[in-house]
């Protein structure tokens, strides 16, 4: 495969997972900022936009407003949803002679019908809707695509996506200290409370809802499970074929931060959570890196610089 073509369906499955989790993300925390008055709307509003890595703007008394025009709308926002499905939508279009017509058509219809102004009162609405559009997309990879090697660049990139989003969803949780949303709550963003009831058949606790979204091995969304697929997607297109230790450094990476998560106490864990997910995102970030530099090599462009005279 061209490593143009292996660029762009991992891209494609990062964008679309990227626009799922943040519209997640944003309908946890703007209904938490509409149902809690006690909320300093402008301190959470500007750790919201730092923890998403948008830029925060220098004015004072910032609004769900401006969270939501920057995060959900604005298109030359690299850590918006808008931005992330048109630019799904455009390495479809790099990729065509490989990804699915139907992948193609539902991504340029929802690139069509992405609006561009939202009133706060619709927010649930619109969030519903792109989560709505990336899981179709997703649908239409998992039931209608070969286990090769483009469902593996394309399951490789929602993978590694998948974690940065749960780690980051995680540490919303400490953005308004005890005002923070509730476990429930984040469960119930995560499309993972009915499977957690029907595990630990109880009221989530903090121990238990962070254990079951860090660490189990069954929950397509938990951190543990999501970067346990990335190596694994990653050993399938590669083959090991050393016999001693792991030579890809992406690998590495991966299976060094799993192996953190994995044996360390979730009480360990939870008093730290911040700085544990902040560790999580540098990881994932790294893994990223080193996959582009593995298989998605940039060489410079040949220039002519004519013939002497």
């Amino acid at each position: 495969m061209l490593s143009r073509i292996a660029e762009s369906l991992f891209w494609i499955g990062r964008y679309i997972e990227r626009s799922d989790g943040t519209a997640r993300i944003l309908d946890v925390h703007l209904q938490l900022l509409l149902e809690d008055p006690w909320i300093e709307e402008n301190l959470a509003c500007r750790s919201l936009l730092q923890l998403m890595g948008s830029e925060v703007p220098r004015q004072q008394g910032l609004t769900r407003q401006d969270v939501l025009a920057s995060l959900a709308i604005d298109r030359n926002n690299a850590a918006s949803i808008a931005f992330s499905l048109e630019s799904a939508r455009e390495n479809a279009r790099r990729a065509r002679e490989i990804v699915p017509t139907e992948l193609w058509e539902c991504l340029n219809t929802t690139k069509v019908r992405m609006p561009r102004r939202v009133a706060i009162e619709k927010t649930h609405d619109y969030f519903a809707w792109v989560r709505e559009r990336a899981a179709l997309a997703v649908g239409i990879v998992e039931s209608g695509s070969s286990r090769d090697e483009a469902w593996h660049f394309f399951t490789l990139g929602r993978s590694l996506e998948q974690a940065d989003m749960t780690a980051r969803l995680l540490s919303t949780r400490s953005l308004t200290q005890d005002s923070g949303p509730s476990w429930t709550t984040i469960l119930r963003s995560c499309g993972a409370y009915e499977s957690y009831l029907r595990t630990y058949r109880g009221v989530p606790s903090a121990h238990n809802a962070a254990e079951y979204l860090l660490l189990d091995r069954l929950f397509p969304r938990s951190i543990l499970y999501s970067v346990s697929r990335a190596e694994q997607c990653l050993r399938e297109m590669e083959p090991r074929t050393d016999r001693i230790g792991v030579s890809d450094r992406a690998q590495r990476i991966l299976g060094r931060i799993r192996s953190q998560l994995e044996y360390r106490p979730v009480a360990d864990v939870l008093v730290e959570l911040p700085d544990q997910m902040e560790v999580v995102q540098k990881a994932i970030s790294t893994a990223s890196e080193a996959i582009a530099e593995r298989y998605f090599p940039t060489h410079a462009t040949p220039t002519w610089t004519g013939e002497a005279s």
